[in-house]
């Protein structure tokens, strides 16, 4: 891949390699005495990001070859998995380094850009047509890398039978981010984001400690539920935005030049959107938790019977001196009535 990236980049000129490597549709904002002491470099979408997009996507397959092969594929060989708990353990590895990293990088955000202690900013000032640098920059990385995922299904030599599986799992990734980019829902979409990835690498991290040592539980009781709380609190804050804060706001009438899609129609559609994958999701969670349970439950019988048939399988020495289960053999010694007998 690298030596492809090498040679499509050579093909162009320094001004043309810009488009794909710098974020376009830059808007300076000069220098105010009542808002700023200083210019400030803001960003809004256009066509020429899907090359950005398109240029972030081969250095996200860069950075996961590089991950597997110098991580993960060291700690397989030391581990020595089956084939299924390999490629389990390859997902959580390359997942949960994405979920930390982007947690990270989007709550380093909410919290320079005052999203945390003003949540009135999720809708005031809507539509958020020119959006800082930071916040532009993490949604084309956010899309670069669920697009990357798709050709890494070829190259991690998915089974034909999870393809499927993964394509649903990316697309709604790719449908909603996307959905939040376009619609001007930038401030909202990052909150969710972050909300989830932390569940998730929570979820990740807990099956990678899982398969170092089975006996360890504790974090997926911690995960189940924060994943819930989290689906809660997503829906708390969606139909905050769309049936309080967007549905009060003057402006509502569609327009395309502005950037304004806050009109009902969309405002519904997006709610149904976001409580259809809450829904989804809960659906996956829940069985899950049936499938650990009937594991758990079918187990844990045989290691009773297999105690029981030990502990029977154990004579004491009276036993052994007398016979099998308190019967006496004709091996045995004889008994009060046969001595008996016998000295008369």
């Amino acid at each position: 891949v690298v030596p492809l990236l090498l040679i499509f980049i050579s093909f162009f000129t320094a001004k043309a390699a810009v488009i794909f490597v710098t974020l376009q549709y830059n808007v300076t904002i000069p220098a105010t005495d009542v808002q700023s002491a200083e210019t400030i470099s803001l960003y809004h979408y256009g066509i020429k990001d899907l090359a950005t997009i398109f240029f972030y996507m081969l250095v996200a397959i860069i950075i996961h070859a590089i991950i597997q092969e110098y991580v993960l594929d060291k700690i397989n060989r030391k581990m020595h998995f089956s084939k299924t708990k390999h490629s389990k353990f390859n997902e959580s590895g390359q997942l949960s380094a994405f979920y930390l990293f982007s947690c990270v990088w989007g709550t380093s955000i909410l919290v320079s850009e005052n999203y945390i202690s003003d949540p009135t900013s999720l809708w005031k000032d809507y539509p958020h047509t020119l959006i800082p640098f930071q916040m532009k920059f993490f949604y084309i990385l956010q899309l670069a890398y669920w697009f990357h995922a798709f050709p890494e299904l070829y190259f991690q030599k998915t089974k034909k039978e999870d393809i499927f599986r993964q394509i649903v799992y990316i697309g709604l990734y790719l449908f909603h981010i996307a959905g939040a980019y376009l619609l001007k829902l930038t401030h909202l979409g990052l909150v969710l984001l972050v909300l989830h990835y932390f569940v998730e690498f929570l979820f990740h991290i807990s099956r990678l400690f899982y398969f170092s040592d089975e006996r360890y539980q504790k974090g997926f009781s911690l995960w189940a539920v924060l994943f819930v709380l989290a689906r809660l609190l997503t829906l708390i804050l969606s139909v905050l935005t769309f049936g309080f804060g967007l549905a009060r706001a003057e402006d509502q009438q569609l327009n395309f030049s502005t950037g304004n899609f806050n009109i009902l129609a969309v405002r519904i559609s997006v709610l149904a959107s976001i409580c259809m994958a809450q829904a989804f999701m809960m659906w996956k969670f829940i069985n899950f938790q049936l499938r650990r349970w009937r594991e758990h439950s079918s187990s844990q019988p045989q290691s009773v019977k297999k105690k029981f048939v030990t502990a029977k399988g154990k004579t004491s020495r009276k036993e052994r001196e007398n016979g099998i289960n308190g019967t006496v053999t004709s091996n045995g010694a004889d008994s009060p009535r046969s001595r008996k007998d016998k000295s008369s």
